[in-house]
């Protein structure tokens, strides 16, 4: 019987396990509310563009190696709107995912050895890909109000000192993940005059940030910066929906003509690009108030779980965007733990070793709202109360979860 692992390179990763669907309660991965997938409105977008423009699917990659022209002129009204943002339809890169500008990104800056600056919470997928790589990481730590400037300012210093170059600094200012944080205007501004300072690209990942509530947005470190080193990449994945696996990467040209010719996979997908082109000229900015709105509502419907059920045995702070809730548990708890044990009872949780740098965090986890329900948001903070309860005796006392 042929034997796969006799021809496997030494450093392949492990065997997948097989899929066996999502939990019950599922409050992981960047899913959304099901309910408000405009399906009719993207059932016309979707008959219009097959009749009117079909025909062009016969050539291969047709919507040129930028994306498709359209929808790249909306992104340009979509960010001047909302983050302040001018930009030519030449710094614009459709790609599959911010997952993929991400990729695109580490593939043109980075090579084994080199060192970058991240926040010390972050996206998980971005500590696993610069692990992969290979790449020195310095993280930085996040306040209420966005990266702390001040030791990402010693950082920079002490690296120079080395004379070492960071190739880059990552940053989601915007409803950061995990921590749901936006980073105040103030620090932009100085995360760009160190970044001059310092001669070092920034990367600005914004895929949450069309997803506000609680306060207005800022503009976006790309519009406020004049010396043309932001790397800047947002999403439609969150907003309109996951399963289309849409973002962009936005830089000049002498850096986006650097990233191109690593996007080696054919071109992003045409038709999802044709649709969604045809649905956001005509429904983008109402669509997302009606799903903002519904977030809102959710991430109360979370709040009110955690404090019904676990009561003062936790902190968070009250979202003011994004579809997650960090959560600090009492010292003891270990989420990653909780994790494996509340899986086997139907509930999915982030623990947050997989979302920091700082191995303390073991008793933090990020908690995802947007696409249970009500009722699901209410009987899986529950029963996760219960499972932990059990096996870390907090909270020590809640009624509510008897």
């Amino acid at each position: 019987m042929f034997n796969v692992d006799n021809f496997l390179h030494d450093e392949a990763l492990p065997a997948s396990a097989k899929w066996t669907g999502f939990p019950l309660y599922n409050f992981i991965g960047g899913h959304n509310d099901e309910d408000l997938i405009p399906i009719e409105k993207l059932e016309e977008a979707s008959k219009k563009v097959i009749l009117n423009h079909g025909h062009i699917l016969g050539k291969y990659n047709y919507t040129g190696p930028l994306g498709y022209l359209p929808l790249r002129k909306f992104i340009i009204k979509k960010l001047l709107n909302g983050a302040s943002m001018k930009c030519s339809e030449d710094e614009i890169l459709v790609v599959s995912g911010s997952l993929q500008a991400l990729d695109l990104v580490n593939e043109t800056f980075l090579k084994q050895g080199d060192t970058v600056i991240i926040e010390e919470g972050s996206y998980g997928g971005v500590f696993s890909r610069l692990e992969k790589l290979g790449i020195n990481i310095k993280g930085i730590p996040v306040e209420d109000d966005g990266m702390n400037i001040n030791l990402l300012s010693e950082c920079l210093e002490e690296l120079k000192a080395i004379n070492i170059v960071p190739r880059y600094v990552y940053t989601i200012p915007t409803i950061q993940n995990p921590t749901g944080t936006i980073m105040s205007k103030e620090k932009r501004i100085k995360l760009i005059e160190l970044a001059k300072k310092y001669d070092v690209p920034i990367f600005e990942d914004d895929c949450y940030a069309d997803l506000i509530w609680g306060e207005e947005r800022p503009p976006s470190i790309r519009a406020l910066d004049d010396s043309k080193r932001v790397i800047y990449c947002g999403s439609f994945s969150k907003s309109i929906a996951p399963g289309f696996r849409l973002g962009y990467l936005v830089a000049d040209w002498p850096i986006l003509s650097r990233v191109l010719p690593y996007k080696t996979d054919a071109g992003t997908g045409g038709l999802e690009q044709m649709v969604l082109s045809e649905f956001c000229e005509n429904h983008f900015f109402d669509h997302l108030t009606k799903l903002n709105q519904k977030l809102k509502l959710k991430a109360i419907t979370m709040c009110e779980a955690l404090d019904k059920y676990f009561g003062n045995t936790v902190e968070y702070k009250k979202p003011i965007g994004g579809i997650y809730v960090w959560i600090k548990m009492p010292d003891g708890v270990d989420t990653s733990k909780l994790y494996n044990i509340a899986l086997q009872e139907g509930v999915a949780i982030n623990p947050g070793v997989e979302w920091s740098m700082d191995k303390k965090n073991k008793q933090k986890m990020r908690l995802c709202f947007a696409n249970p329900t009500d009722k699901s948001i209410d009987e899986g903070v529950k029963k996760l109360a219960k499972v932990c309860k059990k096996e870390f005796g907090v909270p020590v006392s809640i009624a509510n979860i008897n």
